[in-house]
């Protein structure tokens, strides 16, 4: 398929959420990848709802465009297998917890004194060192020790709360997309692969660090005690619906004041500069919010668009398909699935005018490519066959 990473080899050892959705984005941009998973499958493949042979939407929508080899890599037989797969690979992921893969011989340091060029990515919950090195995580432990379910509290009870979607998991598969990459990049520059670390947590520390954590920038003079949540959020409740509306600038702010077109409110002195507005912010925001309800959203989206103050509507996931914007921007692409029938992907959200990128197709059966890959390994039918009867392999 076509790509920037066409010719890159990829080893995905990875299971759940992380680092498949990381490897699918490298699939995505031309990359060759082979998951590697064990007899029983990705754990993603019935641990949600399964639609049908082995398959969740889930499952899907993080491993489309891979082929799959199920092995079990504790047997001779398996590391075997793996051995020959890494000598094929450019770059191998993996997100085993801490110290998984040196005890069955495939650590990074195992595997670069051998191959220099490799490039080698552990994805792990909280980094390889600390008192919490061997819990077993999963997006939300992540959420509550990074500071993302605080800062999602309740205005009125500071309870924290979690982000409905596994925002840890699928960040943290971003930067490591990026971070490979980077990766090589630099081996191309200096001919040496590398061993790439992307924690779950260091991901999201990060990535809420701008603004979610801006109050802690400076040292010494951060807030001495709980951080306040009750300012409203941007979602505002229209005479039929909700819309979101963002006054960051002057000119922004005083587009609003001429849309609402209601003098008391336009001249109210809590909000005639950006630091009085600040200071005020939870007023403001209920102010807006009073005013809102009383306009339908479409009259809001053109009384807004008219004074160029950034809208939009607030679409129920049902919504989003054939929402106007997302149907102009080609942005869903359908494709057969086999054993499911017709699936619906977004496109890649990179877009390359030169290397241009494409779906690779659907998602893999549990060893629907064993065969192929331990032939395209070397290895003879009967070997294969072999090894299935002593359950070293799986295949179709």
């Amino acid at each position: 398929m076509p790509g920037p990473f066409k010719g890159v080899r990829v080893l995905d050892l990875t299971g759940v959420v992380s680092g498949p959705f990381a490897t699918m984005i490298l699939a995505d941009q031309g990359a060759d990848v082979i998951k590697v998973e064990p007899l029983q499958g990705d754990l993603m493949r019935t641990a949600r709802t399964v639609i049908a042979d082995g398959f969740s939407g889930l499952m899907i929508s993080a491993n489309r465009g891979k082929r799959s080899i199920s092995i079990d890599i504790k047997t001779e037989a398996g590391k075997e297998i793996l051995s020959k797969l890494v000598d094929w690979a450019d770059v191998l992921v993996q997100n085993f917890r801490p110290g998984t893969m040196e005890r069955l011989g495939f650590g990074a340091d195992q595997l670069r004194a051998r191959h220099s060029r490799l490039i080698y990515v552990s994805i792990s919950g909280v980094g390889e060192n600390g008192p919490y090195v061997k819990k077993r995580v999963y997006d939300p432990i992540i959420q509550g020790l990074s500071g993302f379910a605080d800062i999602q509290s309740q205005a009125t009870t500071n309870r924290p709360q979690m982000i409905r979607t596994i925002v840890a998991d699928k960040t943290t598969a971003i930067f490591t997309a990026q971070a490979v990459s980077a990766a090589l990049y630099a081996r191309e520059k200096t001919g040496k692969g590398d061993h790439v670390r992307v924690a779950m947590l260091d991901a999201m520390i990060s990535y809420l660090w701008p603004e979610g954590m801006e109050a802690y920038t400076v040292v010494g003079v951060e807030p001495a005690g709980a951080n306040s949540n009750d300012v409203p959020d941007l979602v505002f409740e229209t005479s039929d619906g909700f819309i979101t509306v963002a006054t960051v600038s002057e000119p922004e702010w005083l587009g609003f004041c001429r849309a609402v077109d209601d003098s008391e409110f336009t001249n109210d002195a809590r909000f005639a500069t950006a630091t009085a507005r600040s200071k005020n912010a939870k007023a403001r925001m209920n102010e807006m919010a009073e005013q809102i309800k009383k306009r339908s959203s479409a009259e809001w989206m053109a009384r807004l668009d008219a004074e160029d103050v950034p809208c939009g509507p607030i679409l129920r996931r049902s919504e989003i398909v054939k929402n106007e914007q997302v149907v102009a921007r080609k942005i869903f692409v359908e494709f057969n699935q086999p054993s499911i029938g017709l699936v619906r992907q977004p496109r890649p959200p990179a877009r390359f005018d030169v290397s241009e990128t494409e779906i690779g197709g659907p998602a893999p059966r549990l060893g629907e490519h064993t065969r192929d890959v331990l032939q395209q390994l070397g290895y003879r039918d009967s070997a294969i066959e072999e090894m299935i009867s002593q359950r070293s392999v799986r295949a179709l």
